[in-house]
């Protein structure tokens, strides 16, 4: 028996999500297609995280084990040729038997852009939310550091959490202008249920003038829900990369 990760890139647009789903096409679903057909094992994945619905990533890693004796270096090629033009596996690699992509992980990256532009980009427009209004950007920045360390993240979290607690530390967040976008990444050990979309939504209250920066350490501290902003739409974020120790 094997255990073997992989790092995967998809587009969210038509995926209800990462995870199984009773309903809806989801990313897990047709990997697993995909590895039945390779492999003739029915094997469940796991992943380091679920991206919601319409969320897409970069670098999503899953790990699954396997009796299969294909080569590591194989499954790459081989799932690309089984799976949808939507997903793309970008490596394949032996790990321990004892790893696991999620509980392994240490750090994640996520990136929301927002399209400042008049008119949206027609061929971007699936991975940027587009917010033509005048935003305050140095304003947002300012915000976004009040949450930069260990803080107990209740306020920028769905009430629909399930976590047994909401601390959480983000090591790095940044916003970076690049013309008309607009990016926020933001690195932590670990991102609660809708976490990043209730920060840029809130953040985009401060960018418009109706918060003023240091809100966001107040609300962050009121630990409720209903202290911060919206939900931004999920079409903005992508999940980067997730980086592991070494010894992982």
């Amino acid at each position: 028996m094997r255990n073997i990760g992989i790092t995967v890139s998809y587009d969210g647009t038509n995926f209800n999500g990462f995870q199984t789903q009773p309903y809806g096409r989801t990313v897990q679903d047709e990997i697993e297609k995909a590895i039945l057909k390779l492999s003739g094992e029915s094997i469940e994945i796991d992943a380091s995280g679920r991206t919601d619905a319409g969320v897409h990533a970069v670098g999503q890693v899953f790990n699954f084990h396997t009796a299969s004796t294909i080569p590591t270096e194989r499954w790459a090629i081989a799932l690309n040729t089984r799976l949808p033009k939507d997903i793309v596996i970008l490596e394949a690699f032996d790990v321990p038997l004892s790893f696991h992509s999620r509980k392994s992980a240490k750090r994640k990256t996520y990136r929301y852009t927002i399209d400042t532009g008049k008119f949206p980009d027609v061929f971007g427009r699936q991975y940027r939310f587009h917010h033509p209004a005048k935003l305050d950007v140095g304003a947002m920045r300012e915000g976004l550091g009040y949450l930069v360390g260990e803080h107990d993240f209740t306020s920028f979290t769905s009430i629909h959490s399930t976590k047994p607690h909401h601390v959480r530390t983000i090591y790095e967040a940044e916003l970076v202008r690049e013309g008309v976008f607009v990016h926020m990444y933001i690195t932590g050990n670990g991102f609660l249920y809708n976490m990043v979309r209730i920060i840029m939504g809130t953040l985009l209250w401060v960018g418009q003038g109706k918060l003023a920066p240091e809100a966001m350490g107040t609300i962050l501290a009121g630990r409720s829900r209903a202290l911060a902003g919206p939900t931004a739409m999920p079409h903005g974020l992508t999940l980067m990369s997730v980086q592991y120790s070494s010894d992982s």
